[in-house]
């Protein structure tokens, strides 16, 4: 394909050659300017990683040997930097194929040796670009699917609101007295549209994280008051299935408030983080107790961070190793009667993540369960 084949509406692929050697560079450019492709040049890695900075070029030829910062060094942060779109990298190498194994371990896509051949670069180059154009496709694809999604969760939310307020005041008799028959039926729809109301709002909240628009308020948070606040509100629904709902304090705290746990977080996320988990053990729970556990230690990954940890303890059925390996992903719902629309632990554990923390379960069937959450703390005392 030369330039004047190319369709007036269609744009030039960029592609960024970098190479020390200026003869080099003018050999690769002649050829590819020849084909119709828009030719960046840069003469060393930093200054090539600058460019792509700038500009993010469609494909990157790149030298091996340069000086200063060679094409592997380039590769590999080109890779770690993850706000860069994909860009597909061609290594130009004189060496050995243990040269090429090293770069394509460092990231590169394939590999073309000195003295380029003309027909095997341009097949390289047409290959790699290919490459690019599918996985833009399919990325533009996801992110209208995610946008289709948040829209339509969006709007749902306004006719579920208006039906959740109208049935609220037929049931209070602001239209008139209701025979018992019609009061049950109105219970059951109001629950039913409660439901669905909740599942659109989780719904929504999982695509703010997974495209990115979620923001969050940090500010320091007493995480022992937030549990206490969270099992007070979930009493009564414990109290319903005549479970002991019960929360163990961190004894470090108890009679200090200098000790308190007090965590630098989203309060309204992490009280949705702990509402779900501890909903979840009294919905599943149908005999025995649920208990929430907060204490204060070290991070076993780094021993100098603090963190807190919350363990939700249930007497529920237990989930099988199988399901465990599932459970946080989106979608996944459980075998259980009892199981939902698979959003709202998939949810908690975005909302843990983005705190820098981690989630776990632990259970038998049987033997009910055990959710663990660690999040870095931060003592009211050195806030």
């Amino acid at each position: 394909m030369n330039l004047s084949s190319l369709s007036p509406f269609k744009k030039a692929d960029r592609i960024l050659v970098v190479d020390d050697s200026p003869d080099n560079v003018f050999l690769i450019q002649a050829i590819l300017e020849e084909e119709g492709y828009k030719i960046v040049t840069a003469a060393d890695g930093r200054t090539a990683l600058a460019k792509i900075e700038e500009s993010p070029p469609d494909l990157v030829l790149l030298d091996v040997m340069m000086p200063g910062m060679d094409g592997f060094e380039v590769t590999k942060r080109l890779r770690d930097n993850t706000s860069l779109p994909f860009i597909p990298i061609l290594l130009i190498t004189a060496y050995d194929h243990l040269s090429v194994a090293k770069g394509l371990d460092t990231g590169a896509d394939d590999f073309i040796r000195k003295p380029v051949e003309v027909d095997e670069l341009l097949a390289r180059v047409r290959s790699l670009l290919r490459l690019k154009h599918s996985i833009d496709e399919r990325d533009q694809i996801a992110r209208q699917r995610e946008d289709f999604v948040s829209r339509l969760t969006h709007d749902l939310r306004t006719p579920l609101i208006a039906a959740d307020r109208m049935l609220s005041l037929m049931q209070q008799g602001a239209l008139g007295e209701l025979s018992p028959t019609m009061n049950e039926t109105l219970d059951i729809m109001a629950r039913s549209n409660k439901n669905l109301l909740a599942m659109a709002n989780t719904l929504l909240e999982v695509y703010r994280y997974e495209a990115g628009r979620k923001n969050l308020n940090f500010s320091p948070v007493d995480l022992q008051a937030l549990l206490q606040e969270i099992v007070k509100e979930l009493t009564p629904l414990a109290a319903q299935k005549n479970l002991s709902l019960k929360l163990n304090e961190d004894e470090n705290a108890k009679g200090d408030p200098g000790a308190r746990n007090v965590v630098e977080c989203d309060r309204l996320e992490l009280h949705r983080v702990f509402t779900n988990l501890v909903g979840n053990a009294i919905k599943f729970t149908d005999t025995g107790s649920v208990n929430v556990s907060l204490n204060n230690t070290k991070s076993a990954g780094n021993p100098g961070i603090p963190q807190v940890i919350v363990e939700v303890e249930d007497t529920g059925p237990g989930i099988s190793s199988e399901e465990q390996t599932i459970l946080f992903e989106r979608f996944r719902q459980g075998k259980h009667k009892h199981s939902g629309s698979g959003l709202g632990l998939h949810l908690s554990r975005r909302i843990v993540e983005t705190h820098h923390g981690t989630i776990e379960v632990k259970s038998e069937v049987g033997k009910g369960s055990l959710f663990i959450v660690r999040i870095p703390v931060k003592h009211s005392g050195n806030s």
